[in-house]
């Protein structure tokens, strides 16, 4: 049984059967099925239908929204904002997949030579919980636009938000069989991935689930991207603007409860500022409001799940052990649900469960380096590769990110995903990009084209 429970309560509040083998059956046909007729649309008219994808997302937030409330915990002003990026999301491939995916006109002894980008049928999608509507569209929008079909295997913890998506692309125009929602339960996702009907899959998620799906896709040699966990380095330099930077570290580590892959989570300092930013940041954390994600005024609501707040509450306890600073919360509340205190950790080092481990949760933890080569050894000191951040001033901050390595980094600037821009990771962060153009390109057939007569 598929079961959702709110986080706020701690109360089940809806359950749906899994698909059994009938039900997969009939989906992965209806995707094989709705194939050809959908590549076949062509690139215009297909943009026009995730076109009004967006249209219709940006229309029914209201009703959307409440689904990621109930099902996760996100607050309801994040919700709003979620449903609104993934709508951007399905507009901007409607309005560039053309560009993205035209000819590659390149040289050679023929008459004319191209490369060619075509669908290449069926893409599983594999998403977690964390941001049901935007993962989804991040996974679906590309995806369809280069003309595949998908099938998307949503987190067993959010069911409505699963079938809400699928919902919302049938009543928006998307023909039957070109996305379809499949709830499944974890164990039944290898025999997907293995169906002839599955060409490729995008599996986001953790280090453990990635390296199983990665493993299945490639005993069968099917493509596939991962999106996997973060331990995300932030490096705050002397010559950083303090007050912009703490603002906005603030920010990145508390979006959803601090549950996001590509959240701030080592905050490494160069010495000479350190005890100023660190009091910076407990300043704006102790004011955060904590409660009731359906109130507009919560500013961090509660964690998913009572498994991910006990494993959060054993990080941070094993960290405060091994002799890092408590400077606020890290003591689990009593009461319904399943919050937990915005916690600050000061003077953490590497070896400490919240360096070695991703943190997930509202839990900031912060470092001292005595230079900025030295912040730069922490930073990369990590099995985690997804994103990174540098506060300094712009031209020594870009002549850093080329050092660092992660597959995105901003500069002054918060971490995020953007439709325009691809973002992926390496090392055991996964492999592979989504959006932007980059992302497009990952479940195509790059197809080259030789015209003769050859010319000499």
């Amino acid at each position: 049984m598929l079961t959702a429970i709110d986080p706020t309560t701690g109360r089940v509040v809806a359950e749906m059967e899994p698909a059994g083998p009938e039900q997969v059956d009939a989906v992965l046909q209806a995707a094989q099925d709705a194939w050809g007729a959908w590549r076949d649309l062509g690139i215009e008219r297909r943009a026009e239908v995730l076109a009004a994808v967006g249209a219709h997302l940006r229309e029914h937030t209201d009703e959307l929204a409440p689904l990621m409330t109930e099902e996760m915990g996100k607050p309801i002003t994040e919700a709003h904002g979620e449903v609104a990026k993934a709508a951007l999301c399905f507009e901007h491939y409607a309005a560039h997949a053309a560009r993205y995916l035209a000819d590659d006109v390149l040289a050679s002894d023929a008459t004319r030579s191209y490369v060619q980008y075509l669908p290449l049928g069926t893409v599983l999608g594999v998403l977690p919980w964390n941001a049901p509507f935007w993962l989804a569209a991040r996974f679906a929008a590309p995806a369809l636009m280069a003309g595949n079909t998908c099938v998307m295997k949503h987190d067993p913890h959010v069911p409505g938000c699963g079938q809400a998506i699928a919902d919302a692309l049938a009543a928006a125009g998307v023909p039957a069989g070109v996305f379809t929602n499949l709830p499944l339960e974890t164990a039944a996702v290898e025999g997907v991935i293995r169906d002839p009907r599955v060409q490729a899959v995008s599996f986001t998620g953790s280090a453990r689930g990635g390296s199983a799906v990665a493993s299945v896709a490639a005993s069968e040699i099917k493509p596939v991207v991962l999106e996997l966990g973060g331990s995300d380095p932030c490096l705050v330099l002397a010559d950083a603007d303090l007050d912009a930077a703490a603002e906005v570290i603030t920010l990145s580590r508390i979006i959803n409860a601090g549950q996001s892959c590509i959240a701030a989570k080592r905050i490494i300092v160069e010495a000479p500022v350190y005890d100023q930013l660190v009091e910076k940041l407990q300043r704006r954390l102790e004011k955060l409001v904590v409660g009731d994600p359906r109130d507009p005024g919560t500013q961090v609501g509660p964690i998913a799940r009572a498994d991910l707040r006990e494993n959060l509450h054993r990080q941070v306890t094993e960290t405060v052990e091994a002799g890092a600073r408590l400077l606020l919360g890290g003591t689990m509340p009593p009461g319904e649900g399943f919050f937990y205190p915005v916690t600050l950790l000061a003077d953490v080092t590497g070896s400490m469960t919240a360096c070695r481990e991703e943190t997930f949760g509202p839990v900031m933890a912060v470092m001292k380096a005595d230079d900025a080569d030295h912040a730069l050894a922490i930073a990369n000191d990590s099995e985690y590769g997804l994103a990174a951040s540098v506060w300094s001033t712009p031209e020594r901050g870009e002549a850093m990110a080329s050092r660092i390595a992660a597959g995105q980094v901003a500069v002054n600037g918060i971490v995020k995903t953007d439709p325009r821009l691809p973002s992926g990771g390496i090392k055991r962060s996964g492999y592979g990009r989504e959006l932007g153009p980059h992302g497009i390109h990952e479940f195509v057939n790059a197809q080259q084209v030789w015209v003769g007569p050859k010319q000499e």
